[in-house]
């Protein structure tokens, strides 16, 4: 698992093929897919689960969000600095190979503690999942380039959640959840040969300015640099007062929808083959469908465009990368307001597709952001320790605070809780896009040239 030359070692990055780049990105996009199709697939499984295992929302927050993110953050950094180091090429093979098996184990739970234990495996192995990629990317996409390459890996997210609902809500609806999560590990298997034997790991730093270094960097040393950047904080805090809020989100809308909508949700659907909603089919169903589409269709549109803004302002004005955020946070608000306070699904559904737009497009320019702020060899590592801030407190709070929150409005609200739980997690949006605003001035001085 090294670095050194041998019969594998493959041509540098810059040598690499138009063709060989975008089979890189495809791949790496793949597997993307499946790290956010494990672990949002409990959003739309949430529902079957509380009615059989008898659980709280509250419960349901800290399997969904704390189980997965303790290890999770936790075990990302170390991860990342083998992958400053070793091949990360092998360090995801082996990690999608742990998440996915793990995904399967939570078919098998009995209870809340198996399940709650099965999550954290889930959680270990998406710890080397994520940081070794976007290091990866940096490698094989020139500077001017890399928001969108960043933007377009970041399609695994709505494209793995939407699969998640999806998948989840009809496996749920034709079998039950149990299968759907093992039927989705299994699949997460079969993908880990194909990515080890045909992604080859490239030069560090090769398409940058100071050319290629293999020289590692300790993780105190790269914590001592960001630690001088304010950008670095402003970034990371931004990201994670939003993923409070994006998380909680997806983990808790298919609920919300169930709850608030139940009754609407098979008229919206009516024009569908009975084939892909059958008769008496279970409002799990309807759901899904719902915010798949949303997801998919709001989420891609959102990440391309920003990433396409910050490639096309970024050069010359590196503030872009934290204002193309900052206004797409702010403009969120309205639209989510609207979505969810109307009783009318159709306007909800068309309401909800600017925020998930608006909401992801923070993406492409701050992890592209986090790639110039350090040296190519401390990329990984730097990835981690942003990614500890923004998924300890995203994935760790987000899921938990709103169903929290839902518990303690549920002797007022009843079944509506949920509605006014998402509705007052709407503000992490507006301090999201407060900080992106502060930070943004910063970036030109704590940029790596």
């Amino acid at each position: 698992m090294t670095d050194s030359p041998d019969s594998t070692t493959p041509p540098a990055a810059t040598s690499a093929s138009a063709a060989y780049r975008a089979w890189v990105l495809f791949i790496l996009v793949v597997v993307y897919t499946f790290n956010f199709l494990d672990r949002q697939i409990i959003g739309i499984l949430a529902i079957p689960i509380k009615a059989e295992l008898h659980l709280s929302d509250k419960q349901l927050g800290l399997m969904g969000g704390l189980a997965f993110a303790v290890f999770y953050t936790l075990l990302g950094i170390p991860i990342a600095w083998l992958a400053d180091r070793k091949n990360r090429v092998w360090i995801m093979t082996i990690a999608l190979t742990a998440w996915s098996l793990m995904t399967a184990v939570c078919g098998l739970a009995q209870n809340f503690t198996q399940l709650f234990f099965a999550r954290l495996g889930v959680g270990v192995g998406e710890a080397g999942g994520v940081a070794p990629a976007y290091s990866l990317i940096a490698d094989y996409f020139a500077p001017s380039k890399r928001s969108r390459a960043l933007a377009i890996y970041s399609f695994g997210i709505p494209i793995g959640s939407a699969l998640g609902i999806l998948a989840g809500g009809v496996l749920a609806s034709v079998l039950d959840w149990r299968a759907a999560f093992i039927l989705v590990g299994l699949s997460g298997l079969a993908i880990a040969p194909v990515f080890r034997l045909t992604l080859r790991e490239p030069p560090r730093g090769g398409l940058d300015a100071g050319g290629a270094t293999s020289e590692p960097a300790r993780v105190i040393d790269v914590a001592r640099v960001l630690s001088k950047k304010p950008s670095f904080w402003g970034l990371s805090f931004a990201a994670a007062a939003s993923s409070m809020m994006g998380y909680g989100v997806l983990f808790w809308i298919p609920s919300f929808l169930v709850r608030s909508f139940g009754e609407d949700l098979p008229g919206f659907f009516s024009w569908m083959p009975s084939a892909l909603v059958p008769e008496h089919a279970p409002p799990i169903l309807y759901a899904s469908y719902f915010f798949a589409t949303t997801l998919f269709i709001g989420g891609m549109i959102g990440l391309w465009v920003g990433g396409v803004l910050a490639d096309r302002y970024g050069e010359k004005h590196k503030a872009a990368y934290a204002l193309v955020p900052a206004f797409a946070f702010a403009a969120t608000i309205p639209f989510y307001l609207a979505g969810v306070l109307s009783v009318s699904l159709t306007l909800t559904f068309f309401m909800f597709l600017f925020p998930t737009a608006l909401s992801l497009m923070w993406l492409g320019p701050v992890i592209s952001a986090f790639q110039h702020l350090v040296k190519p060899n401390m990329r990984a590592t730097a990835s981690a320790l942003f990614l500890f801030i923004n998924n300890l407190i995203g994935i760790g709070l987000g899921n938990l605070a709103l169903g929290a929150i839902s518990d303690a409005l549920a002797e007022r609200f009843g079944a509506e809780s949920l509605r006014y739980a998402i509705l007052s997690g709407s503000v992490l949006y507006l301090v999201a896009a407060a900080l992106f605003f502060i930070t943004a001035p910063r970036l030109k001085r704590d940029w790596e040239n």
